[in-house]
């Protein structure tokens, strides 16, 4: 199973909702309501960016990150290891070590924490979207696929550690939120 798995499921709404892909989200695509879990690796690995993005320059130590969001320090010492071997954090050992970004706050996506630890943001039994081949009738479910990945994309790739640091989400993550069906 993939780390990021995408699926989707029938929307609640008769005839399916509003079937237009919105520059930052999916709301329905194809009468279907696109549903994705995000594994607690993923989860983890924002958390502990963003307490490191709030933290400011100079090393913040593991433990003190692991008490802050509440992960189990062993999975969170695996965590930052991936984020140190994507280039996303430095780190530094001893007594006045720890971890910190290696760029900027505001330079840092959340798409690029997903990615360091789970690989691509969306695929689809293991495979990219674009690798897999449907026939007949199913023909339409590569470009949904392709679609679902292309909006996950446009909200993780737009939100910054700093952006959530201040609080100050880009306006059309909000916007999306608005929509009770969100929320399901």
């Amino acid at each position: 199973m993939s780390k990021w798995e995408t699926s989707a499921r029938d929307h609640s709404k008769p005839g399916g909702g509003d079937s237009n892909a919105t520059a930052f989200g999916l709301a329905t695509l194809y009468g279907t309501m696109a549903l994705v879990r995000v594994s607690a690796k993923a989860d983890y690995a924002v958390r502990a960016a963003v307490e490191l993005a709030a933290a400011g320059p100079g090393p913040l130590k593991g433990d003190r990150i692991s008490k802050a969001q509440d992960i189990p320090l062993k999975f969170l010492e695996n965590i930052l290891l991936d984020l140190k071997q994507a280039g996303v954090v430095r780190s530094q050992r001893g007594p006045e070590g720890g971890y910190w970004l290696a760029r900027p706050a505001d330079s840092v996506k959340v798409a690029d924490v997903i990615r360091a630890v789970e690989g691509p943001l969306a695929t689809v039994r293991g495979e990219r979207a674009e690798e897999l081949a449907y026939h007949g009738v199913a023909e339409p479910l590569q470009p949904m696929w392709v679609a679902v990945r292309a909006s996950l994309r446009s909200v993780l790739e737009s939100v910054s550690l700093a952006d959530i640091v201040k609080g100050s989400l880009p306006k059309p993550v909000p916007q999306l939120t608005r929509d009770p069906e969100a929320w399901h």
